[in-house]
């Protein structure tokens, strides 16, 4: 024999559980979606212009990118540039890492650059290696995806320093293939941007994130 305190125990239970499944908001918050993405430009458009330079970038946005994916490097001087590769020898020909180039030393790209990522080349009329800075200074609207490449905490926290000085924070996303860049990258950032746990390859347009 059930008693009638134990009915009404499993009555207003019973209650309770159907208010909060038609109103989840009262017990969960509603994330708050930073931005959707569904035109990801791998390398700043690659396969158009040439990698990581501001001419794919401004390309990329002209034709409706909505965020740039971008690889960072730190000069000797200190400079965080964008470039896929630490050594310069694929992308200028000269066999040199930026790491050991002040900024003004950098050799500029290859007139004609090799799509590594598919078959393809690719060429422009801007060769120059570009600034973090310069990315951020002229397309604030777009969501930038920076892959860090190297362990490095002064890099790290550059990044850091230029993603909280252009108040991209709720703009920026940091990722790498290395777990233990991640963590570095976890400690220093904290509030300055999204994390992904793993690189994603943005290949194609028809991909959709939401932060």
């Amino acid at each position: 024999i059930i008693s009638t305190s134990a009915l009404k125990t499993v009555g207003g239970y019973a209650l309770a559980s159907l208010y909060f499944l038609k109103n989840p908001h009262i017990l969960h918050k509603k994330k708050q979606t930073a931005f959707y993405c569904t035109h990801i430009s791998h390398r700043g458009g690659c396969g158009e212009r040439i990698e990581n330079t501001m001419g794919a970038f401004t390309h990329a946005v002209e034709v409706g990118t909505e965020m740039l994916e971008i690889d960072c490097h730190l000069t000797k001087d200190g400079h965080v540039v964008v470039s896929h590769d630490e050594n310069l020898l694929r992308q200028t020909g000269q066999d040199v890492n930026i790491s050991s180039l002040n900024l003004e030393e950098l050799p500029p790209y290859r007139e004609i650059l090799e799509v590594t990522f598919k078959t393809g080349v690719c060429t422009g009329s801007d060769r120059n290696i570009a600034l973090l800075e310069d990315v951020f200074h002229k397309f604030p609207h777009i969501a930038v995806n920076i892959e860090v490449k190297e362990n490095n905490s002064m890099l790290i926290e550059k990044i850091s320093d230029l993603v909280k000085k252009y108040n991209r924070e709720a703009m920026s996303v940091w990722a790498s293939v290395d777990s233990t860049i991640m963590e570095n990258c976890r400690k220093t950032v904290r509030q300055t941007g999204h994390l992904l746990n793993r690189k994603v390859t943005y290949l194609s347009s028809s991909i959709r994130l939401s932060f």
